[in-house]
């Protein structure tokens, strides 16, 4: 029994690992010139948050290193896309916001991303992809409560 359930998990994720590879190939090719996914990741939560993160606060919500996270966003910085602070009460910690100008590049990209996943998403069905959210969310849950 335990032989069949690891290879049910092992095609799950084998699924789930080419589905990420493709989907990110394909998204990266129709970001604006100089957008990386990760770049595009950013400036979607900050967008979506409204308000200002550490990067430390980023970097758990990434589950990335703060290094990663600080190449990430010296590269946004440098393009303009956000804004980054000093903390006035203590001056170890920074705050980042995102910019006019990241957030104008956001939705430059939703505006290319979204013919392509639309396009994904209309093949599949509407009904079925609602269906898997659940899962996939429950499964997102899971594995981040194992960190």
């Amino acid at each position: 029994m335990a032989e069949k359930t690891d290879d049910l998990a092992i095609a799950l994720f084998g699924e789930l690992f080419m589905a990420d590879q493709l989907a990110r190939n394909r998204i990266s090719k129709v970001l604006p010139k100089g957008m990386e996914i990760s770049h595009f990741g950013v400036l979607n939560h900050l967008a979506r948050l409204n308000e200002e993160r550490t990067p430390a606060q980023l970097a758990r919500s990434f589950h990335v290193t703060r290094g990663a996270m600080t190449n990430t966003l010296t590269k946004l910085e440098w393009a303009g896309h956000v804004h980054i602070r000093p903390d006035w009460d203590d001056a170890r910690r920074k705050f980042v916001a995102i910019s006019p100008a990241g957030r104008s590049a956001r939705d430059a990209a939703v505006q290319a991303i979204a013919p392509l996943i639309g396009e994904v998403v209309q093949s599949l069905g509407a009904d079925r992809v609602r269906a898997v959210l659940p899962v996939l969310r429950e499964m997102r849950t899971k594995l981040e409560g194992e960190d």
